[in-house]
């Protein structure tokens, strides 16, 4: 997990959620199959000149760092497991102050039984999940624009969801949005561990029913079998 998942909140519905500035999702459309390296909302904040702002921006899902030469890795950074995440290179500097929230509807996992794969639906009663998530930016050359990258992190599966998958996302419940994403908070590995904890409360309070196959884009992926 996480390898696929649904928004269809607006992004008027969005804004008004996390109490965000906004951003360039004129062209925001709700998707039922996002899959890695698709565009996802990114919430995040910057402090500059003594002040903080909070935007939605449109990223790629699979963080890319800074430093990388190439876009597309050697290996997949659309997940990344919240143990020991802030000593891992891909990683650390986002912990530190670079983190996100992305929106969701529910995700899509797996459950598998020999070689059958049968596909599931994970949400919450009501309203959307935030991914907890990390983000950098990255860009081809100096002369390039800058292109926004994030990645969800995963945790180890609470029991509720255990006859699914192994894992399941880091999902934050409200009271802790401002902290996970406030850039003067300096993150460390204690602080993604607090966040993991708080986040299992969230994971057992959803539901999950199964689902066709998850092909195309319809609003008819999310409803039950």
């Amino acid at each position: 997990m996480c390898g696929r998942f649904a928004l269809d909140s607006s992004m008027n519905e969005l804004i008004e959620e996390f109490v965000a500035d906004g951003g360039d999702y004129r062209h925001w459309e709700p998707g039922y199959n996002i899959a890695p390296t698709d565009p996802v909302p990114v919430i995040l904040e910057r402090h500059r000149d003594g002040a903080t702002t909070r935007s939605i921006e449109p990223g790629r899902w699979s963080l890319v760092p800074s430093w990388s030469k190439e876009l597309k890795l050697k290996f997949p950074t659309f997940n990344a497991r919240s143990e020991g995440i802030a000593e891992k290179a891909s990683f650390k500097s986002s912990v530190a102050n670079k983190r996100a929230l992305i929106p969701a509807s529910g995700y899509y996992e797996w459950h598998t039984v020999g070689s059958t794969k049968t596909p599931n639906f994970i949400r919450p009663v009501e309203g959307i999940v935030a991914f907890a998530g990390l983000y950098s930016w990255w860009r081809e050359s100096p002369a390039a624009e800058w292109q926004l990258t994030a990645t969800i992190l995963t945790m180890p599966t609470v029991p509720h969801l255990a006859e699914i998958h192994d894992r399941n996302p880091v999902m934050l419940p409200r009271d802790w949005w401002d902290d996970w994403l406030d850039p003067t908070l300096t993150g460390d590995q204690f602080f993604v561990d607090a966040a993991v904890a708080a986040s299992v409360s969230v994971a057992d309070s959803l539901e999950f029913h199964e689902v066709g196959p998850v092909r195309g884009n319809e609003r008819a992926l999310i409803q039950p079998i």
